[in-house]
């Protein structure tokens, strides 16, 4: 591609490069001539006619592939059988494409296709939202851009190449979940808890069943645990889960199921623990999910639910941006506020 000024005469069939006024067109009216614009015979006539001899275009050569035609071949590598991946493409303008996720999900991004794809020419470029960031149906997920009018074929061919399959939504698994909370004493716990949490099974389409409230004792959690009807189980204690022989995770244990992690380097989120029991995916919340604000429970929430497996491993990848806002009426804050003297 050749860029630069040249005569106004010489530029039919060029890719106008910046926008242009024209005060009297051939129709006695002024209009717009986009930049972009693939310059005909009639828009010469105007800009001569108009007294503007020299504009600035870029001329496509043998190898070039068009801005728009890029981005969309581009797109198509990334997420090839986009549907069936839960990805929507845009129709391309401006040499922009966008991906978007047809239903709510998680999006898993090979971050490695997509730094390879990034490095192949400036002039191509993709930018997503984080790994496994928590996505709305419809919510934007990644853009293509072709920064210049063209780009060569070679270099289109190679980041296609380097990023096939880039990007995906797993959407949820399961169909309904069973909240089991806990209470000490007499007194039924508040329904804050239950309403944060089905607020954030809402965002996936996952039905909260009636509630279940039990002492909070070893045998009685596992016996809740064991008749739960949900596919999928969460676990909210009167009391703090502090250690891995605690009450939470002993239940589990005790009802046949097993701890697969415990703990995790989010704060909020610090005290939560996980497991299975049966085909059933378990998560001991911590006590900030009572809070509709983000924790480290989402996180692991949204993942399992899309049938995204843990490990420690990942877990502990979580500790790099885990530090999240606190939350004003978290019993124990961070740093207290003194009072004024």
């Amino acid at each position: 591609m050749k860029f630069g000024s040249v005569r106004t005469s010489q530029a039919v069939g060029a890719v106008l490069a910046h926008s242009l006024h024209v005060q009297s067109g051939a129709n006695g009216t002024s209009y717009r001539i986009a930049k972009g614009t693939v310059l005909t015979g009639e828009h010469i006539k105007d800009l001569l006619a108009d007294q503007q001899t020299d504009i600035v275009v870029a001329h496509l050569e043998n190898g070039d592939v068009e801005e728009n035609e890029a981005a969309t071949r581009l797109a198509a590598a990334v997420a090839p059988d986009a549907a069936k991946i839960g990805v929507r493409i845009s129709a391309a303008g401006a040499g922009r494409v966008n991906l978007y996720a047809i239903d709510a999900g998680v999006v898993e991004i090979d971050e490695t296709a997509v730094m390879a794809l990034n490095a192949v020419d400036p002039m191509i470029t993709m930018a997503t939202v984080p790994q496994f960031h928590r996505t709305d149906s419809k919510g934007m997920i990644a853009t293509i851009k072709i920064i210049a009018y063209s780009v060569l074929q070679s270099s289109l061919s190679q980041a296609a190449s380097v990023a096939a399959n880039a990007i995906r939504i797993a959407t949820p698994q399961y169909r309904t979940a069973t909240l089991i909370e806990t209470q000490v004493g007499d007194e039924m716990p508040s329904f804050k808890g239950r309403d944060a949490m089905r607020g954030r099974l809402d965002r996936f389409g996952v039905e909260l069943l009636e509630r279940t409230v039990v002492p909070h004792s070893e045998a009685a959690i596992a016996t809740a645990l064991s008749e739960a009807e949900g596919e999928f189980v969460l676990l909210l204690t009167a009391s703090a889960t502090s250690d891995p022989m605690d009450v939470g995770p002993q239940a589990l244990r005790q009802a046949g199921g097993e701890v697969t992690g415990f703990g995790m380097p989010v704060d909020p989120g610090n005290l939560l623990f996980f497991g299975q029991l049966d085909a059933k995916p378990v998560i001991g919340l911590p006590g900030c999910a009572r809070s509709p604000a983000l924790n480290g429970a989402d996180w692991v929430l949204e993942r399992l639910l899309c049938g995204i497996s843990l490990s420690k491993r990942d877990i502990a990848a979580m500790g790099v941006g885990g530090l999240l806002k606190e939350i004003p009426t978290r019993p124990q804050p961070r740093a207290r506020v003194l009072p004024r003297t």
